[in-house]
């Protein structure tokens, strides 16, 4: 049982709404970089990102992964809620992408609370619409946008993410996020840097 509820922040949830949350919920902390839901593996628990950020990515047959989208503070990944109340495998995984603070919530609550609070259920139904658009982008970018293009826009998320102009990632994860290979995204990096939109140094870009 959480005893400080002003840790959780979530738009429009009711104050009996954030008592079941506080109740029945664990808080824990992550570090850049854990994985906290592998793909194949069934789904426990859902997160709720308190503070920081995940990164929901998607794994082909031929190794290599793609971004899908990212959860912010105050959301929740709307592919482990489906998987969960239907116990089946989660299909995604889930990294964390900063330090994070993740509310978990055990998965057979989050099913009878649809029927049961409005607030919950605006609140998943609200997610999934968004979710549901970022997949449409990312489709839409795989199918019609340049490497490069699409390099300059994940990047630009990130920057969102952080607030920070000088984005702390290698190229070979930006390359597993774009579902490209490393040297590909190493060579557009440099014609950005020429281009002057970009910086780049070890481990870091900073976007001009």
């Amino acid at each position: 049982m959480i005893t400080d509820g002003s840790k959780i922040s979530i738009p429009n949830i009711d104050a009996e709404m954030k008592k079941e949350l506080m109740e029945n919920g664990t808080i824990k902390n992550f570090q850049a970089n854990d994985v906290i839901l592998q793909e194949n593996g069934y789904i426990k628990t859902l997160p709720i990102v308190l503070h920081g950020s995940l990164k929901v990515l998607r794994e082909e047959e031929d190794g290599r992964e793609i971004l899908l989208y990212y959860i912010k503070a105050g959301e929740t990944c709307v592919m482990s809620f489906l998987g969960g109340i239907n116990n089946d495998k989660s299909i995604v995984k889930a990294v964390v992408e900063e330090d994070s603070e993740i509310l978990l919530i055990p998965i057979q609550n989050v099913q009878s609370w649809v029927s049961k609070y409005p607030s919950w259920c605006d609140f998943i139904f609200k997610l999934y619409h968004k979710r549901f658009e970022e997949l449409l982008s990312v489709v839409n970018a795989m199918a019609f946008q340049k490497i490069d293009q699409r390099i300059l826009n994940l990047l630009q998320k990130k920057k969102q993410l952080t607030g920070n102009n000088e984005i702390n990632v290698t190229h070979q994860q930006l390359a597993d996020e774009l579902g490209t290979a490393r040297e590909v995204v190493s060579r557009l990096l440099k014609q950005l840097e020429r281009e002057k939109k970009i910086n780049l140094s070890r481990n870091r870009i900073n976007l001009l």
